[in-house]
């Protein structure tokens, strides 16, 4: 399944030097990791859901959810300092391979209406945003045993030093940016 991985060691690193005539294959920007994060704001008036957005997290990713607690108190959102308002997972090595290899392969192409990722949702810096809507677009989620639709943010972290470096590491790796 680690797919990707081998297409990077091989054809990426390859066709990033030919472009930006890096020197050293060191040099060469790399995946560095991904981080999924689920924010529950209806956790603050019931700890069940929370629950279920963490299950859901730990399935789509196949790793153990860390709980996310508010750093400050806001009396506007009724939300109290430490008070656990989300949820997220970071994935590295082999994991985040075979998770962005279902991402880009597996779940965008299941989005209604899908004509492609914003190609401008970098930092600055080499890493890339990305907001999905539900999570019901990943096949291991059972539509029967969802309570409540929910988005996520995956963000992708790379070694990149530019955008345009970055941009052309997840176009390698088959990333749909719209056109």
């Amino acid at each position: 399944m680690a797919r990707l991985k081998e297409m990077y060691q091989n054809e990426i690193v390859d066709a990033m030097i030919k472009k930006f005539g890096y020197k050293n294959v060191m040099e060469v920007p790399k995946l560095d990791k991904i981080v999924i994060n689920m924010g529950v704001g209806e956790a603050k008036d019931n700890a069940k859901v929370l629950d279920s957005a963490v299950r859901d997290l730990e399935i789509i990713t196949g790793q153990k959810a860390v709980l996310t607690k508010a750093k400050k108190s806001v009396a506007n959102f009724k939300i109290r300092e430490g008070m656990a308002i989300g949820c997220k997972v970071t994935l590295r090595g082999e994991k985040m391979y075979e998770f962005a290899d279902r991402l880009i392969n597996l779940a965008l192409p299941r989005v209604r209406d899908f004509r492609g990722v914003n190609a401008n949702a970098f930092d600055g810096r080499g890493n890339y945003a990305l907001g999905i809507k539900e999570q019901l677009i990943f096949p291991e989620i059972e539509y029967d045993k969802v309570d409540k639709v929910r988005g996520m943010d995956v963000i992708f972290v790379t070694t990149a030093k530019t955008d345009e470096e970055a941009r052309e590491l997840l176009t390698l790796f088959n990333m749909p940016f719209a056109k």
